[in-house]
């Protein structure tokens, strides 16, 4: 067994173990999706999402997802709070730069939030070039870019910020500006799936709460965990719908204890 497959293995095993809670602030498309991957993989998710309370919440969470999908004026607020509070109290946290580039709002708002340190940023090539200030070519959600035109941008943006970047697509590429891996596979219903990127930052940070010190470790295993998934329930599917049913049972599945 290599280190990276052993890696694999003991990071899905403590997710299991320790069922971390996670505080997701997610898209209202992605919501019920994202929490039904997160406990399949055994962790534990919580959607709370209203300014009084997400930063009070993200203390107390092992990790939070800050989602940048359906925007609202009360959903700003709960972001910014929940990120307040992930700093304030050594959370670590997750940016999903949802669409950014196309919509100067949302840019903003991922340019302010990165100030934040987060952990990880996830997203697609053209979100993830749009939020290093690169352009990006995006249409809503969808990136008209590959993901391997993301890399050195990603590379060079991880080494700035201090963060890992994973950046997802045909191939997910995950770096932390020094060490760059690489992870094929899923299968090509994945991109018929709304959430289904959404749902992969979620269980980044599930991941993320039982590695805190091994950001890049972390979304390299989510990567995977989503690409064996992708592959098993592409393999069974009839189409998208069947599709969903079958990667939730295959998230449950990997690790051994279904």
């Amino acid at each position: 067994m290599t280190d990276r497959a052993r890696g694999f293995a003991r990071e899905v095993a403590a997710l299991r173990e320790q069922a971390p809670l996670v505080h997701c602030l997610t898209n209202i498309v992605a919501a019920g999706f994202s929490a039904n991957a997160l406990l399949a993989l055994g962790a534990s998710p919580a959607m709370v999402e209203n300014a009084e309370e997400s930063a009070e919440f993200a203390g107390v969470a092992g990790a939070v997802l800050a989602n940048l999908g359906t925007l609202s004026e009360e959903r700003n607020r709960a972001l910014r709070a929940a990120v307040r509070g992930a700093e304030h109290s050594g959370t670590p946290w997750v940016l999903d730069p949802v669409a950014v580039g196309a919509l100067r709002h949302r840019t903003e708002l991922a340019a302010d939030l990165v100030r934040s340190r987060p952990a990880v940023v996830r997203g697609n090539a053209a979100e993830v070039l749009a939020l290093a200030g690169n352009g990006g070519s995006g249409k809503g959600v969808e990136s008209l870019a590959g993901s391997e035109s993301a890399v050195d941008t990603a590379r060079k943006f991880a080494g700035e910020n201090g963060c890992v970047v994973a950046v997802s697509g045909e191939v997910d590429y995950v770096t932390d500006g020094t060490e760059t891996v690489a992870v094929p596979g899923g299968h090509p219903l994945m991109a018929k799936i709304t959430g289904m990127g959404c749902a992969l930052g979620a269980s980044t940070a599930a991941l993320l709460a039982v590695t805190p010190d091994a950001p890049l470790s972390a979304a390299v295993t989510a990567s995977q965990v989503f690409a064996e998934a992708g592959e098993r329930a592409g393999a069974a599917a009839r189409g998208p719908g069947s599709f969903v049913v079958e990667f939730v049972d295959e998230l449950h599945a990997i690790g051994g204890d279904a």
